[in-house]
């Protein structure tokens, strides 16, 4: 299945550690960024960053294989896609390549929990959003 998605950005001087890489916590924040602007896109309904309103999705899980460094002021993409959907979450792969070079920078995952922010606890997705999830790809 191809990449459903692609959210680009530049490596910052604060991105960095002190070797001059981009920082092991950056990759899950370009990861972060990515998901925000995936979801955005695919439910205009639901905002990922907004406690308000019933219905929310948030990260319970997230692991990522480091392939190569990235460095300062180079341009990252990061390609999105729903891979495994269950009853109340939704696996997401991730994959961090430099646009300048196409080298695999990092690759990824996370586990999306579906949240009911009145109740304050996890709860299954609503039949329009697991549709949705499932035309994007997600199995």
């Amino acid at each position: 299945m191809s990449w459903r998605f692609s959210f680009s950005d530049q490596v910052r001087y604060g991105d960095l550690d002190t070797n001059g890489h981009l920082n092991n916590v950056a990759y899950h924040q370009f990861f972060e960024s990515a998901r925000v602007a995936y979801v955005r896109g695919l439910f205009p309904e639901i905002e990922p960053l907004a406690r308000s309103g019933e219905f929310g999705m948030i990260f319970a899980e997230t692991h990522v294989r480091f392939a190569s460094p990235g460095f300062y002021e180079e341009i990252m993409r990061v390609d999105v896609k729903p891979v495994e959907l269950r009853r109340s979450s939704v696996r997401i792969a991730f994959q961090m390549v430099c646009e300048g070079d196409g080298r695999l920078v990092a690759e990824g995952w996370g586990t999306l929990v579906g949240y009911d922010y009145v109740a304050g606890r996890a709860a299954p997705f609503p039949e329009a959003v697991a549709e949705r999830l499932r035309a994007e790809g997600a199995g």
